[in-house]
Formats: structure tokens, C-alpha cells, sequence
């Protein structure tokens, strides 16, 4: 890529957005200005950036028709308050915060590479899939040669990080209370998380469905493809920093060849098979890296057509910031 612009990241300050700004340099992305915006609380922050110090300015104030390419790693309040102001001037938006319609802002998933990029017109405005969408979808077009899925049952055990810097804190604080037998007083989420598993992320429905959970069935199925494809999503809050942990079944339309299975797992791009008789956690095999994990692959206890994985993956780096920037490379290379 010889083409450099001017890009904006918004959310800075959070851990996505560092990491965003790490990735950036890491993959030698061509930027030639890049502004570092958050609220007016977090401006006055810096960064390093290619050997230097980039100043975090307030976003209220902040004119985009200087860039042509904005990364949105804030809230989803955020996201939607500034979107028109965004392409209006002319900038392409990639937001990672969920907030848009999947009819605004497609998903997009690198992986699949020009075929997965959905027709879009300049300015471009796009989602990065959540983190345990990305997981998912990243096993399941792995295997597409192999099995054709009927129906996928998907329990998305989620890191503390999926509530941003603010559910780190709460994380850490709540463990250091207990451990130190101090009265426990929930503040970010309304229960103990600390050494404990929650069922629920957020409000639920008339229905009894999580926001998130709906969010993250739509992803897959316009990911895939297949977008009457039943998917039943169940997404809890674990007392785990960083990384998810997801356990998906897959219901096929035949008789799964095991080996084959296995086979398309190892050739694929982005994906780390574990050996028989090992599996992958998130603390000690998928954070910090840039490969979806995927572990016990075994059919069903009395079904030859269900098939049932455990995978890990880290949801800042590889479910978020890395699919960011990797969109970004296919935007800069075939729309921008």
C-alpha cells in the first residue's frame, strides 16, 4: 500500500483504541496524520506513535474532512451521534462499537478477503464484528467446504473488557475487596463478577434477549451468508480480563467427516487447531495473539451430524482492533 492518509481514531484513550494505535504501526499501516480524539475528560492524554507523542484532542470540536478514514472504538452513543457529521465530510467510517444498523454499516470479515467486502460507495461505512461473531464466523467459513450448517447453538463466555476500561477496573477492584475480605459494593455491573459468572450482558427483551446476543446472531448469519440461518446465542460475563471463550455447536445437514473437519481447521487462515487431547484458554493461549484458537472438536455424544468445538480467541486485539485495521487495508486498497 503506497497510498497514505489521514486517519482519525475516536475512543483513543480506551483499550481497544490503544491497541488500535499499536496495530497501526505494527502493520506499517500507510497513515500520514493520525489524530488521537476522545471526550474532553480524556484530551490532554498521549500516545506514542511512531516515535513520538500524539496529543488525545477533545472530539466536540474536531473537523473531518481533514481525514479521509475514521476508526470509532468509543461507545455506541458516540458512534451514532457523530455518523452523519462523519460522511458528510467525506470521511469513510469504520465503527467497532455495534452501534449502527448492519443495513448502515455491513460487517466485514478480513479473512474472507475481496469476496467477504459487501458493495459499498465512497465515503464507506462499515462494522467490525463483535469479538465472539468474528470467532465464529472465522470457524465456520473455515469449514464450509466440509459441512453445511442447519442450525448453530453458540454460549459466548465473555471477558470483563467487553464493558471497555470501566469493567477492567471494576474487575480488578471487586477482587481486591474480597480477597482482602473488605464489603463488596458493585458499581459498573450490579452484581458480584469477581469469582462468579454472569448470565446475563445488559437489558434483556420482551423475549428474554440481550441486545448483544441478537447483535451477535445477525453478524454471523450476514457473514455467512445465510441469513435465515437459525442461530440460538447465549452470552455471559466472565471474571476474565482479557479474551473470550465460546462454545459452538453446529447442527449440519449430513453425516460430519471428523477428519476433514479437522483438515479445514488447520489450512485455514487465522485459525490455531489444538491438538486431540489438548484445548486453548483465553489467558494462556489466545491473548495477545492475532489466531482464533479451536480446541475439542468431537461430534455429537449421539448424533453423527452435530459437531461441537471450544474456542478462544483475545476480544480486544484479534476480535477488535486487528479486524479494524485489516479492514482498513481492504478499503485503502480497493475504495479509498
Amino acid at each position: 500500500m503506497s497510498q497514505s492518509i489521514n486517519v482519525a481514531l475516536i475512543g483513543a484513550t480506551g483499550n481497544v483504541g490503544e491497541t488500535l494505535v499499536e496495530l497501526l504501526e505494527e502493520r506499517e499501516f500507510p497513515v500520514k496524520d493520525l489524530h488521537l480524539l476522545a471526550s474532553s475528560e480524556s484530551a490532554g492524554q498521549s500516545l506514542s506513535f511512531r516515535g513520538r507523542q500524539v496529543r488525545v484532542r477533545s472530539l466536540e470540536a474536531f473537523d473531518f474532512s481533514q481525514v479521509q478514514l475514521a476508526f470509532f472504538a468509543a461507545g455506541a452513543d458516540v458512534t451514532r451521534a457523530c455518523r452523519e457529521r462523519v460522511l458528510a465530510a467525506g470521511c469513510s467510517l469504520i465503527d467497532l462499537s455495534a452501534a449502527l444498523p448492519l443495513e448502515q454499516a455491513p460487517c466485514v470479515l478480513p479473512e474472507l478477503g475481496v469476496e467477504g467486502l459487501p458493495a459499498l460507495s465512497k465515503p464507506c461505512c462499515v462494522s467490525v464484528p463483535t469479538p465472539s461473531a468474528v470467532a465464529c464466523a472465522l470457524v465456520l467459513a473455515a469449514l464450509k467446504s466440509v459441512l453445511q450448517p442447519q442450525r448453530l447453538h453458540l454460549t459466548a463466555m465473555l471477558a470483563i473488557s467487553t464493558l471497555g476500561r470501566s469493567g477492567v477496573q471494576e474487575l480488578a477492584r471487586q477482587t481486591a475487596e474480597l480477597l482482602n475480605a473488605r464489603p463488596l459494593e458493585p458499581k459498573t455491573v450490579d452484581r458480584q463478577v469477581a469469582f462468579n459468572l454472569l448470565a446475563q450482558i445488559g437489558e434483556v427483551d420482551g423475549q428474554g434477549h440481550a441486545q448483544l446476543e441478537k447483535r451477535l446472531a445477525m453478524e454471523v448469519q450476514q457473514l455467512l451468508g445465510a441469513p435465515q440461518l437459525p442461530v440460538a446465542a447465549t452470552c455471559a460475563l466472565a471474571p476474565v480480563f482479557f479474551g473470550d471463550s465460546l462454545a459452538l455447536g453446529v447442527q449440519a445437514d449430513g453425516d460430519i467427516d471428523l477428519v476433514a473437519v479437522q483438515q479445514a481447521l488447520e489450512a485455514a487462515q487465522g485459525v490455531e487447531l489444538v491438538e486431540a487431547g489438548d484445548y486453548p484458554t483465553a489467558v494462556g493461549d489466545a491473548v495477545g495473539q492475532d489466531q482464533v484458537y479451536v480446541g475439542r472438536v468431537r461430534l455429537g455424544v449421539s448424533d453423527p451430524r452435530q459437531l461441537n468445538l471450544w474456542i478462544a480467541s483475545d476480544n480486544v486485539r484479534k476480535g477488535a482492533a486487528l479486524n479494524a485495521v485489516q479492514i482498513a487495508e481492504l478499503l485503502i486498497k480497493h475504495y479509498l
